[in-house]
C-alpha cells in the first residue's frame, strides 16, 4: 500500500468511527447545504466539465461517452434534488431489524449498523462523487473515491463542495475523500487497501469491473455490464410495446439500464414486428438481427454472436426472434449480464414465469428499462446496480450500504 492511501486511511477510518454516531440531523444539515452549493456554483461546475469534455473529445472519445461525462443545468438540478431527497428519507442506522425472546429471557435484537469504510473506483460519470458522498453520509459511512481521470476536474470541483459542507457542520473533512491524483498506480494501492476500505465498489466498463473484481482484497459490490434485454410476447399490447421498446433503448442509450437487445416473440404478428423495427429506426436506432428479421427489414444490419453479449451504451440494439417466453429466459440468462430484463405482455402466465425464470437483479413487466435506476425506486439515489447475489442485489442504496450486528440483552443469564 503507498503511502498516499495508508495516510489517507488513518484519517478515513478516524472519521468513520465519528460518523458512526454522529445525528440524523448534523448529516441532513450537510445533505442539505451541499444541495444548496450545487446550485449556486452551477456555473463553475459547468466551466469545470466543460474543461473535461474538451480533454475527452481531444482523446477521440465517443458521443455516449460525451454524454455520460455531461453536466448540464438540468443535471445539476437533478442531482441536487437527489440530494434533497436522500435527506429525507429516514435514518436507517440503529433500526432493529428483528427481535427475539428466547425461553431462558434472552432478548436478542438485529440491528442495523454502518459498514464503515466504503471505497469507490469509478468512470466518467460526475454524478457518481455525489450519489456516492450523499448515500455513504446518509448511512454512516465513511468513502474513499477515485473517480476517472477524464472527469477530474468536475469531480475536484464537486468534492470541494461536499468538503465545504461537511466543515459547515462540523463533520470531519475526511468523511468523504477524494483521491486528488490521476496516478494510475494508486488503484492498484486501493485493491490492496485492506484494514483500510472495508468494501469496494466499481462503477464503469467491463475492464474496470473485471479488474476489480479479480484483484481486490476485500469484498467488491459487483456492477458488471447493462446488458438488459426486452422481451415482447404474443400477448402484449401493441401501444405498450411500441412505447416501452424504444424508450428502454434510446431515452439514454449510454446508461447501465439502456436495453441492448430486444427480444420478439415468434408468435407475434408480423405487421406488429415490423411496426416495432420501425419504430427504433425512426427514431435513430441501428438494430443488428438475426436472419429472420433481416427478411423483415432491409435496413436492419445481420448480426453475429458477439452482438448478444455486447453492451452497446449507443443507439444500437441487437434484435432476435424467440420462441415464446421459455426461449426468450433461455437467451437471457445465457447472455445477460444479471442486470436488468423486461417482459411485455398482457398473459398472466407468461408475465409470471419470466418474473420468477429471468436470473437478474431487476425484472420487470410492461416498464422501460431505464427505470433501473435508485432514484426511480424511492431510494434518493443510488452508487450502483449490484449484480451479484451476495449482501446487496439491484440498487445499492441506503439499505444496502449498511451490514448489522446482534445485541443480546440479559439479567444475568448463565448457560449450563
Amino acid at each position: 500500500m503507498s503511502n498516499v492511501i495508508e495516510t489517507l486511511g488513518v484519517a478515513v477510518k478516524k472519521s468513520a468511527k465519528i460518523l458512526a454516531t454522529a445525528p440524523t440531523k448534523q448529516i441532513n444539515d450537510v445533505l442539505n447545504t451541499t444541495s444548496r452549493l450545487l446550485l449556486e456554483a452551477e456555473g463553475e461546475l459547468i466551466s469545470a466539465n466543460d474543461a473535461d469534455i474538451v480533454a475527452a473529445r481531444k482523446a477521440g472519445r465517443d458521443d455516449a461517452f460525451i454524454d455520460r461525462l455531461r453536466l448540464s443545468r438540468n443535471r445539476i438540478q437533478a442531482i441536487s434534488d437527489s440530494v434533497k431527497v436522500v435527506a429525507e428519507l429516514p435514518d436507517q442506522v440503529g433500526e432493529i431489524i428483528s427481535e427475539t425472546e428466547r425461553p431462558n429471557g434472552l432478548l436478542i435484537q438485529k440491528v442495523r449498523v454502518p459498514i464503515g469504510v466504503i471505497g469507490m473506483i469509478y468512470e466518467s460519470r460526475p454524478n457518481v462523487t455525489i450519489d456516492a458522498a450523499c448515500l455513504c453520509l446518509k448511512s454512516h459511512n465513511a468513502v474513499i473515491l477515485r473517480g476517472g481521470s477524464e472527469a477530474f476536474e468536475t469531480n475536484k470541483m464537486l468534492h470541494s463542495l461536499i468538503v465545504k459542507a461537511l466543515k459547515e457542520h462540523k463533520l470531519p473533512q475526511e468523511t468523504v475523500t477524494f483521491v486528488d491524483s490521476t496516478d494510475r498506480a494508486l488503484v492498484k494501492d486501493i485493491l490492496n487497501a485492506v484494514g483500510v476500505i472495508d468494501v469496494l465498489i466499481p462503477r464503469g466498463g467491463k475492464s474496470l469491473t473485471d479488474r476489480v473484481m479479480n484483484e481486490a482484497k476485500m469484498p467488491v459490490f459487483a456492477h458488471l455490464d447493462g446488458i438488459c434485454h426486452v422481451y415482447v410476447d404474443a400477448s402484449a399490447k401493441a401501444d405498450i410495446a411500441r412505447a416501452v421498446v424504444v424508450n428502454s433503448k434510446m431515452r439514454r442509450p449510454g446508461i447501465c439500464g439502456a436495453a441492448e437487445t430486444l427480444l420478439l416473440d415468434a408468435a407475434l404478428p408480423a405487421p406488429q414486428k415490423k411496426d416495432l423495427l420501425n419504430q427504433l429506426i425512426k427514431a435513430g436506432c441501428t438494430i443488428r438481427g438475426d436472419e429472420t428479421l433481416l427478411n423483415l427489414d432491409s435496413r436492419i444490419e445481420p448480426a453475429n454472436d458477439e452482438d448478444w453479449t455486447t453492451e452497446y451504451l449507443a443507439p444500437t440494439i441487437s434484435a432476435k426472434i424467440v420462441d415464446g417466453v421459455e426461449e426468450a429466459i433461455a437467451h437471457i440468462n445465457t447472455y445477460g449480464s444479471h442486470h436488468t430484463d423486461s417482459i411485455l405482455a398482457e398473459d398472466p402466465d407468461a408475465v409470471a414465469r419470466f418474473l420468477e425464470g429471468v436470473d437478474s437483479g431487476i425484472v420487470m413487466h410492461n416498464a422501460s428499462t431505464q427505470f433501473a435506476d435508485g432514484g426511480e425506486f424511492g431510494m434518493g439515489a443510488e452508487i450502483g446496480i449490484s449484480t451479484g447475489k451476495l449482501h446487496a442485489r439491484g440498487p445499492v442504496a441506503l439499505e444496502q450500504l449498511t451490514t448489522y450486528k446482534y445485541y443480546v440483552l440479559g439479567t444475568g443469564q448463565i448457560r449450563d
